[in-house]
């Protein structure tokens, strides 16, 4: 309104012509003579609106889905490229893209599953990171950079530097005796050094520290993507079943102690929410490998982290083999573990962090479950007993996780050989079904098990009258 006023005031008051009519302006606001042009304009306008998109729009939460196929591609050839402003911004762009909250359904999340060779592409940054990453058993000379210094190949580190004011090339144009006195002075160097010159030089497309720095954090943006991506149920059973991705997730868990912290948690969350559709076999399955991981380098890796100091590496463990454990077919590979774990787990127990204590309750309920066996060495672990009493009497904030802890101990007192050790808690036991009403049930179960089974008439006389 303002501009179709201030039109009219400067028609009125001089002069001069009308100003030509504009996009989106109304036609009443021009004389009848230019109504013609409008319409011509407004039709170039929408044409033009039209065939804009496709060269214009960029990749958004708001994509339209005719140019969603094409901006999706971009990003992979971005990720692919290798270059540090089309990393950045691919990166950038997928975490938006992956980013959703725990409770929050966005139609606009875009699934791994729609986006062809997608992980591949985030998995290459990881794995260029991974070759590089190696720690430096050598300490480099410093020396000057001559090859390659004066060339910007992917932008990664501080090559910019080596340029000269005038970004042109030092050793141009020159005079040729100057050149040769260099080369002559290189290759009396190259003499003078020992015959194990080569292994403290770097490659042609090697980064300085500062590359490094930059490869790393792409690598750690990279696996923050597939850890969000992981979220996602759409994904679950694609990356369960991509042995590149597995490989890859599990070799920076393995390598924890070098390896940057960021990097390890999304690669142990990642695996942690494919654990109920993982199969360790697809380790020895026909499916391509790029990394050796066999399955007892994966069990022997979150092992691990299940004895690693760091709270968040540790809880994420203990949930990863409850959850791994259910499927039938992983249990020849975790068995072996089962002595290890359970100590593992029931120091847990021990530890004043309720998150700790539920991480630990919930994989020893899964891992009671699996055979007898397990029972058995569960039951004869020194403190294990007493810990998951003390869950129940402390009690855990959850009321889930004291449940657990009272189904297990019924788990156990179901073996006969069990019910000596648990005999030794009777009044323990009798004192949480009179004073805990909540759990009352599953010790009122307990004690029918120790003490009026009919095939046990020695324990029942021992424990009703102290014998």
């Amino acid at each position: 309104m303002q501009k179709r006023d201030l039109g009219k005031a400067a028609g009125g008051g001089g002069g001069s012509a009308p100003p030509a009519p504009k996009r989106g302006r109304p036609f009443g606001s021009t004389n009848s003579n230019s109504a013609a042009n409008a319409a011509a304009a407004a039709a170039a306008a929408a044409a033009a609106e039209a065939a804009a998109p496709s060269s214009l729009l960029g990749p958004s939460l708001q994509v339209h889905s005719s140019f969603a196929d094409q901006n999706h591609r971009r990003i992979v050839l971005a990720l692919q490229s290798g270059l540090k402003s089309e990393l950045t911004w691919a990166l950038n762009t997928l975490t938006l893209l992956s980013f959703k909250e725990k409770e929050d359904v966005r139609k606009d999340a875009t699934p791994l599953s729609k986006i062809p060779g997608l992980l591949d592409a985030l998995l290459q940054v990881i794995d260029d990171w991974r070759d590089i990453a190696l720690p430096r058993e050598l300490d480099r000379k410093t020396r000057v950079r001559t090859l390659g210094a004066n060339s910007l190949v992917t932008g990664f580190g501080n090559e910019h530097d080596a340029l000269g004011t005038n970004q042109t090339l030092a050793h141009s144009g020159g005079s040729a005796g100057s050149s040769a006195t260099e080369t002559a002075s290189q290759k009396a160097v190259s003499k003078a050094r020992p015959p194990q010159w080569w292994s403290e030089e770097d490659g042609l497309f090697n980064v300085d520290d500062t590359g490094r720095a930059e490869r790393q954090q792409c690598a750690v943006a990279a696996s923050n993507v597939i850890r969000n991506f992981s979220f996602m149920p759409e994904n679950e059973v694609i990356m369960a079943q991509h042995r590149h991705c597995l490989e890859t997730v599990f070799q920076c868990i393995e390598d924890f102690n070098t390896e940057d912290e960021e990097l390890v948690t999304n690669a142990l969350e990642t695996v942690v929410n494919l654990a109920p559709f993982l199969d360790l076999r697809i380790f020895s399955s026909n499916k391509p490998s790029y990394i050796k991981i066999t399955e007892k380098r994966a069990v022997q890796a979150i092992m691990g982290m299940l004895g690693s100091a760091v709270k968040a590496w540790h809880c994420a463990a203990a949930e990863f083999i409850g959850r791994l454990i259910i499927n039938p077919d992983n249990e020849p590979f975790l068995l072996p573990f089962v002595p290890q774990i359970h100590k593992r787990l029931i120091d847990l127990l021990s530890f004043p962090a309720y998150d700790a204590q539920a991480a630990a309750v919930g994989a020893l309920y899964n891992l009671a479950e699996v055979n007898m066996d397990c029972k058995l060495k569960l039951a004869g672990e020194r403190w294990a007993i007493d810990r998951l009493i003390k869950v129940i009497r402390v009690p855990h904030p959850v009321p889930e996780i004291c449940r657990k802890a009272a189904m297990i101990l019924e788990s156990l007192v179901a073996e006969p050989q069990n019910r000596p050790l648990l005999l030794a808690y009777e009044n323990t036991f009798a004192d949480i079904v009179f004073m805990d009403t909540r759990h009352s049930d599953f010790f009122a179960r307990i004690l029918y098990e120790l003490t009026a089974r009919p095939n046990n008439k020695m324990v029942s006389a021992r424990g009703i009258w102290g014998m």
